[in-house]
C-alpha cells in the first residue's frame, strides 16, 4: 500500500502591483494557522529592496515591520520565508564585477539572517535568461546563499520555471541543457519552484509532475499562480473559486505547494482555504462544495449566498465584459454590507481601484 504524505503547504506573496499592507500581512498568520497551512513567504514584486535594489538593506522602519511579522508567524507556528531576486546578477561576468556581486550577495544574505527566516528563496524568475552557462552561474549563487543562510529550507526559482513558451518569448531563448544542468549540479537539498505546464496552470497532472521530477532530479515545489490576478487580463477578474480537483491527487509528487494570492488579501482567502482541504480530502474533495462551505465560514451566510451567485460575473465575465448596469447593481448589492472587508475589496475593484502593473510580462 502506498503511503500518502502531505507536502508542506503555504502562501507566497509574490505578485506584481499594489502590495498588501503590514496589518493585512499580520492577519494572515491566524488565517494560515486556522486552515492548517505551514508557511508564508514575503516576496512582493513591489519591494525594490528584494529586486532592483537587492544589494541594499531595507530602511529601519521597514525592517522592523518584517521582524515584527516574522515574530507573529513564529507565534502562530507558521514558517516565515523571504524571496530575494538579485536582478540579473549574472549579466556581467567579468572578474571584478562577479567578485563584487558575490560580496554584495553575501552581505545581503547576512542582512536577511537578521529576520531569522525559516525559508529563504533565491528567485531568478522574470529576468533575462539567454545567457551562456546560465544554469551553472545561478547554481554557484545558490550554493553561496545556502552556505551563508541560517534558513532551514532553501528554494530556487529558475528563470525557466515552466514548459510555457511565453518564457522564452519574453526572457530570451533558454540555454541548451538548462534543466539538465540544474539536475546534475544543484545540491539536491535545495528545492526548485515550478509553476506547471503554464505560467498560470489551472491543473496539475501526475504525469506532468513525474516528468518534471525526472527532469530536475527532485520533486518540484509548486509555485501555483492561483488565485493571483496581477496580469493584464487577470487583473480584470476576481478569482474566488476553490482550487480544482487535480490538486487533490498530487500529494506524493510535489515537495511543497505555494499559492500566489490576489492583490485583494481578503477575497484571496476564499480560494486559498481550499488547498489544504483538497490535500486532506483527496478523492472526496469537491471544489464547489468547498467554496460554499468556506464562504460561509469566512463571510457569514447572508454574504456567502450573494457571493456564490455572483462568482460567474466576478471571475468569468470580469471588468472587461460586465455591463455598466451590472456594475452599478453589484456596487449597490455589496454596499449593503458596510465595513465588511470582503465587500470593500469588491467595490474597490469594481471602481477601478487596482491598476495593472505593466512590469508583469508573462500574460
Amino acid at each position: 500500500m502506498n503511503t500518502i504524505s502531505t507536502p508542506t503547504l503555504g502562501v507566497i506573496e509574490g505578485f506584481f502591483g499594489r502590495s498588501w499592507s503590514w496589518s493585512e500581512r499580520q492577519t494572515y498568520a491566524k488565517f494560515l494557522a486556522l486552515n492548517k497551512f505551514n508557511f508564508y513567504i514575503y516576496a512582493p514584486k513591489s519591494d525594490a529592496f528584494l529586486r532592483k535594489h537587492w544589494q541594499q538593506d531595507w530602511p529601519s522602519d521597514t525592517k522592523q515591520e518584517l521582524i515584527n511579522l516574522r515574530e507573529t508567524y513564529s507565534s502562530a507556528k507558521i514558517d516565515f520565508g523571504v524571496g530575494l531576486s538579485p536582478h540579473e546578477i549574472y549579466i556581467d561576468t567579468s572578474h571584478t564585477s562577479a567578485h563584487n556581486k558575490r560580496l554584495q550577495l553575501s552581505e545581503r544574505v547576512k542582512q536577511l539572517n537578521d529576520l531569522s527566516p525559516d525559508i529563504l528563496c533565491l528567485l531568478f524568475d522574470d529576468m533575462r535568461g539567454d545567457i551562456p552557462n546560465l544554469a551553472n552561474l545561478q547554481i554557484d549563487y545558490m550554493h553561496q546563499v545556502a552556505e551563508l543562510s541560517t534558513a532551514k529550507r532553501i528554494i530556487f526559482c529558475p528563470t525557466y520555471y515552466s514548459f510555457d513558451p511565453v518564457l522564452e518569448k519574453v526572457f530570451g531563448t533558454m540555454p541548451e541543457n538548462y534543466w539538465q544542468d540544474l539536475n546534475k549540479n544543484l545540491d539536491k537539498k535545495i528545492d526548485i519552484f515550478w509553476t506547471g505546464e503554464k505560467v498560470c496552470s489551472t491543473e496539475y497532472s501526475v504525469h506532468h509532475l513525474t516528468q518534471v521530477s525526472d527532469l530536475l532530479g527532485r520533486k518540484p515545489f509548486l509555485w501555483d499562480n492561483y488565485p493571483v490576478n496581477d496580469g493584464a487580463v487577470k487583473s480584470k477578474l476576481l478569482h474566488l473559486r476553490a482550487v480544482n480537483q487535480s490538486h487533490s491527487q498530487i500529494q506524493n509528487h510535489v515537495a511543497g505547494h505555494a499559492l500566489n494570492p490576489m492583490n485583494q488579501p481578503w477575497l484571496s482567502q476564499l480560494a486559498l482555504a481550499s488547498l489544504p482541504r483538497a490535500y486532506r480530502e483527496r478523492e472526496k474533495y469537491d471544489p464547489e462544495k468547498a467554496l460554499a462551505e468556506i464562504a460561509i465560514v469566512l463571510c457569514g451566510e447572508p454574504l456567502a449566498e450573494i457571493l456564490l451567485q455572483d462568482v460567474p460575473l466576478l471571475q468569468d465575465k470580469g471588468l472587461g465584459k460586465i455591463s455598466d448596469e451590472e456594475k452599478t447593481e453589484l456596487i449597490k448589492r455589496y454596499s449593503a454590507f458596510p465595513q465588511n472587508v470582503f465587500c470593500a475589496e469588491i467595490i474597490d475593484w469594481l471602481n477601478g481601484g487596482y491598476v495593472f502593473d505593466p512590469a508583469c510580462l508573462t500574460e
